[in-house]
């Protein structure tokens, strides 16, 4: 391997020229060569051990303490990289969990987002948004609606509050609508768009898990709220209604 120069290896560690003089001044990393005109050269040897030198950086070992550790006799090279990646891989974790902490603040200070699972089920008895959100994970699995609450998470309150309100008026129309033919063309312009304000807020995949799981919790707030068709909800025999409109809908989309 080639020799490397004090301002070669500063660019190539990332550290400036003056660490590399002060690790040499305080025996810590030694150049291989010395040159007649008093040029630093440093070798794969010393690469190595300037390497291990920021890992323990990186840790937070003082300068000190890694050259005691260095200079052991005992120092195993491979054993000390295995402790790096350990050490490394928790340091990961922990920066990455402050990081979504950090993330999620920012989007509720942000937004004024929802922060609280149950905030997704207000309205809903506890036991009951307990019991309903075990059994929609036992359903349609627990990806499936952890990712439909964090999709819902990330509107903010103007946004459902938009949403909720489109729903509530399609709502309106549909019981107008109810004793007109499911497959009428104005009971379908309104199932289409209930349809795609629905899939936005499962994050915009028309996963049959995700709409359903939706469709079922409209149903829980109905037998929750007898008086819900004022809300984006259904009515009981508004809901049949809607069930037949929507399946000759997905029917038709499907062609």
């Amino acid at each position: 391997m080639d020799n490397y120069s004090v301002k070669k290896l500063s660019q190539l560690a990332g550290v400036s020229v003056r660490t590399l003089h002060l690790y040499d001044k305080m025996g810590l990393l030694k150049p291989s060569v010395r040159t007649a005109a008093g040029y630093r050269l440093y070798g794969e040897k010393e690469l190595l051990r300037l390497q291990q030198i920021l890992f323990y950086r990186e840790l937070d070992f003082p300068l000190k303490d890694i050259c005691t550790i260095l200079d052991d006799p005992a120092f195993d090279l491979m054993q000390a990289l295995e402790g790096h990646i350990k050490a490394l891989l928790a340091r990961k974790e922990r920066i990455n969990t402050l990081i979504g902490t950090i993330e999620t603040t920012l989007v509720t200070l942000k937004n004024k987002s929802m922060l609280h699972v149950e905030d997704l089920y207000e309205g809903m008895p506890q036991e009951k948004m307990v019991a309903y959100r075990k059994e929609a994970m036992s359903k349609w699995g627990q990806d499936t609606i952890l990712s439909v609450e964090a999709t819902l998470h990330s509107f903010d309150q103007d946004e459902m509050a938009t949403m909720k309100t489109e729903l509530q008026d399609i709502t309106v129309r549909l019981t107008a609508l109810m004793s007109e033919d499911p497959e009428s063309e104005a009971v379908q312009q309104c199932i289409a768009r209930r349809y795609e304000i629905i899939t936005q807020l499962t994050g915009g995949q028309e996963t049959a898990g995700k709409l359903e799981y939706l469709r079922n919790l409209g149903e829980l707030y109905v037998s929750n709220n007898p008086g819900a068709s004022a809300n984006m909800l259904p009515g009981k025999q508004l809901s049949l209604f809607m069930q037949k409109a929507t399946d000759y809908y997905l029917k038709k989309k499907k062609q």
